[in-house]
């Protein structure tokens, strides 16, 4: 899709500049990669087994390590490469904690980690349609996000991810014991599994909640977790739990920065829970609808 740039009225295109090396496209993922996929930097370069890791980062809602590959060139099967890379951070689990550890100065536990959301992410300046079928699953961790470079200092990021009517790749998944062990361990949350912990009045309340964030904008997508349904801009806005008879939605702001005049939020900021931020709203009916995303609204322009 070309980019232009707007003079007196006119749309004048903007120059694509390739990466000349993978490197170049490695440094700049490595120090936006809170900003690109919302992910801890842990350690570029990382060897285990004699197999290299260009970047190891680490997903902090989700609990889990992301593998990040660079590519120049399109002739590479993702999915071949995907499964044998999640492969090896399965069998290698002592290794990737002791990295975080020594990294970032931490404590984390192996079972501090949920392995099952272990993912791959590809970074190229643009994927075959091959490749883009190829990781067109539901419950295949491994992501393709596409950087292109132009000129006045642009660059524009396009993730792809699988459609809401995908098949699951545990249908079709490969035979050999690569495919069948991870496909095995690694899981994918739908939306669908959250519907299983709500009643029919719940579920029908949750999808007007879920109707007025969508009209918020066409910037954001929905991400389904393990606990609970993210809503995201750059990064997850607001979280939504599914119960039998109320909807709780964490909105992703520090405390103090909510605007809240009715009172109806509750400081969560020291209380364990599931959601991103330190606010959460409970609702029973749409009763306080309209309010209630206005407050998550705040979220969503913040982010």
């Amino acid at each position: 899709m070309p980019i232009f740039h707007e003079s007196k009225g006119q749309l004048l295109p903007i120059k694509e500049e390739s990466f000349s090396l993978e490197k170049e496209m490695q440094s700049l993922v490595e120090k936006n990669l809170d900003s690109l996929l919302n992910l801890e930097f842990v350690r570029s370069e990382f060897t285990v087994k004699n197999r290299r890791i260009d970047t190891l980062g680490y997903d902090a809602e989700t609990k889990s390590f992301v593998i990040i590959e660079y590519k120049r060139t399109k002739n590479y099967s993702v999915v071949d490469q995907g499964m044998a890379y999640l492969q090896l951070m399965l069998d290698n689990k002592a290794e990737f904690i002791v990295e975080y550890n020594e990294s970032l100065l931490a404590r984390l536990k192996r079972t501090d980690v949920d392995w099952s959301q272990s993912r791959l992410v590809f970074v190229a300046p643009g994927f075959t349609q091959d490749q883009l079928e190829a990781t067109n699953f539901k419950d295949l961790n491994i992501n393709l996000l596409e950087i292109r470079r132009y000129g006045n200092g642009v660059i524009n990021v396009t993730h792809h991810g699988a459609s809401s009517k995908a098949p699951s790749f545990k249908e079709v998944a490969p035979k050999s014991i690569t495919g069948q062990v991870v496909s095995k361990t690694i899981r994918s949350y739908t939306e669908d599994q959250h519907f299983r912990n709500g009643s029919e009045e719940s579920l029908e309340l949750y999808e007007r909640v879920k109707a007025g964030i969508l009209n918020f904008g066409d910037d954001l997508a929905m991400k389904p977790k393990k606990m609970e349904i993210g809503f995201m801009r750059t990064k997850v806005f607001c979280d939504v739990v599914i119960q039998k008879k109320a909807i709780k939605l964490y909105i992703n702001l520090h405390k103090g920065n909510l605007d809240d005049p009715k009172g109806i939020a509750l400081d969560v900021s020291k209380k364990g829970h599931w959601g991103n931020g330190d606010y959460m709203v409970v609702i029973t009916d749409d009763t306080r609808l309209e309010y209630v995303l206005s407050l998550v609204k705040q979220g969503y322009l913040a982010h």
